[in-house]
């Protein structure tokens, strides 16, 4: 298993010349179990965790090994096992606003090339849903591609294809069955050897049958969905790096319960880059598109130009990144003042130890 293989490259080796000479090896993280990491390397497989100084100057959970991280580790000897040093920076990161009333990140995969949504041609199918994975996955810095999934079942593929475009008019879209393998070839393209997807969705989408169906095995256990409401059990459990028959490696993720946005507005704007250019035309530079006279934006609306229901959730959407960006900045002040306090305390210890 030799790092190249698994998708290191020039900004990597950039960014890891600090390390060299210090008795550490590159290594990437292929999985997370608490606070245990699997990692490969040049080196094999080893478990992992990340050293007690890591832990100490770390500030947010945020900074902490995830799948797809590349990481300064440390291998124990004769043992199947290292600790974790330092984790390089990301070329990209697929964020979520943590469940929950705390405003902090959750990174659930990072490194990728490609984050591919995946949606159910099914009851499931939700084109406002689909643009809020889609406003996620133009914030990861990766490229978005929508993969609508059970074309097998579906009566009027055209339809659901054309609703996801209008929904996200710049992503790719793709349409498949992992049940019988129609369409999966125009995978390739993107899963060339040494790149990296991370597959995304709810649960219950069969984002499990795709990896089966790409992997060429059963890697991944798939249940049935309800008949009901399409909806499925979390058939995976923990995020974990797959590598595929053709060299290419793909990040598989728990179906989403929740989604809450951790994008900027210009991320948010980029996945609504329709609505952009229309609001270009607007009497007003800060045009809100609600009830302002001479909007470009609420003239596509009534001509029929522009999906009513997509503009809701664009502002639906904005308003809640406003919201966001507020308490993300008292949230980072508060972070940093913890930081100072651990800083002084430690600080303190030091020259008691002294003294004595």
């Amino acid at each position: 298993m030799h790092v190249d293989s698994l998708g290191w490259n020039e900004y990597f080796n950039v960014r890891f010349h600090e390390f060299h000479g210090c008795g550490y090896t590159p290594g990437r993280i292929a999985g997370q179990s608490r606070d245990r990491y699997m990692i490969w390397g040049d080196f094999g497989a080893l478990s992992g965790e990340v050293s007690g100084r890591f832990r100490f100057e770390t500030k947010t959970r945020s900074d902490f090994p995830v799948v797809g991280d590349w990481v300064a580790v440390r291998p124990h000897g004769d043992e199947d096992s290292a600790t974790i040093h330092a984790v390089l920076p990301r070329r990209s990161a697929f964020s979520r606003k943590r469940v929950g009333s705390v405003t902090e990140e959750q990174i659930l995969a990072s490194n990728m090339d490609f984050v591919f949504v995946v949606a159910g041609l099914d009851q499931e199918f939700n084109p406002r849903r689909l643009e809020r994975y889609v406003v996620t996955a133009w914030d990861s810095g990766a490229m978005p591609v929508i993969i609508l999934n059970k074309a097998d079942i579906c009566s009027d593929l055209s339809k659901y294809r054309d609703d996801a475009q209008k929904s996200a008019p710049t992503t790719p879209v793709v349409t498949m069955s992992a049940k019988t393998g129609e369409g999966i070839d125009v995978l390739d393209q993107y899963l060339q050897p040494g790149t990296t997807g991370v597959l995304l969705g709810s649960s219950g989408v069969g984002k499990s049958s795709v990896i089966n169906r790409l992997a060429g095995e059963e890697r991944q256990l798939v249940t049935d969905v309800r008949e009901g409401d399409s909806r499925g059990r979390h058939t995976t459990t923990n995020r974990e790096l797959i590598v595929l028959p053709g060299g290419a490696l793909i990040i598989d993720t728990p179906g989403l319960r929740e989604l809450q946005l951790w994008a900027d507005e210009e991320e948010v704007d980029a996945a609504f880059s329709v609505i952009g250019k229309l609001a270009e035309k607007c009497r007003f530079r800060d045009c809100r598109h609600e009830q302002e006279p001479g909007c470009a934006v609420l003239e596509a609306v009534q001509s029929g130009k522009l999906d009513e229901a997509r503009l809701r959730n664009y502002r639906k959407m904005r308003r809640e990144q406003r919201r966001l960006s507020t308490r993300k900045k008292l949230h980072e002040f508060q972070i940093e003042k913890q930081h100072v306090r651990k800083t002084i305390r430690s600080h303190e210890r030091s020259i008691n130890r002294r003294e004595r």
